[in-house]
């Protein structure tokens, strides 16, 4: 009896949780470059902030109290996170979309954020804002 010899394109891919796993067909998807710098921590934080803020409106969180011991962090530094929330709508986009950082610190942390938070009025923060930016010399590439 002779052999059978079966011929079929084949590919590595990635399955569920990053495992390999074998496809059929030639590469489909073309490999995605990786983006240089990181993220800053702040973009960081204000995702989080508003992670948080759904948790707790969804009820799946009670409160920041609760919040605060799943993270092992301090009451105190949940509200430093969520007072990020406070910022008009359009900064919080802007810090979500701050430019990646290519070496060194932040330019923008956390620290510089917080007197901006206790600012009640909109136009006040936005002023104190660009005037952040620019003293950090940072520019924001519209999201859009």
């Amino acid at each position: 009896m002779k052999g059978l010899t079966i011929q079929k394109e084949v590919h590595f891919g990635r399955g569920r949780k990053s495992r390999k796993v074998l496809r059929e067909g030639p590469v489909t998807d073309t490999p995605q470059e990786t983006p240089v710098g990181r993220t800053p921590r702040i973009s960081k934080l204000m995702a989080l902030a508003l992670r948080f803020d759904r948790l707790i409106s969804e009820g799946e969180i009670t409160d920041q109290a609760e919040l605060a011991r799943l993270g092992q962090v301090s009451r105190a530094r949940v509200t430093q996170i969520m007072n990020m929330l406070l910022l008009a709508p359009d900064i919080q986009e802007e810090i979500l979309f701050l430019p990646r950082t290519l070496t060194g610190r932040d330019p923008i942390r956390e620290r510089h954020i917080r007197p901006l938070t206790t600012v009640l009025d909109w136009r006040k923060q936005r002023r104190l804002w660009k005037q952040l930016l620019e003293e950090q010399n940072v520019e924001i590439a519209c999201p859009n």
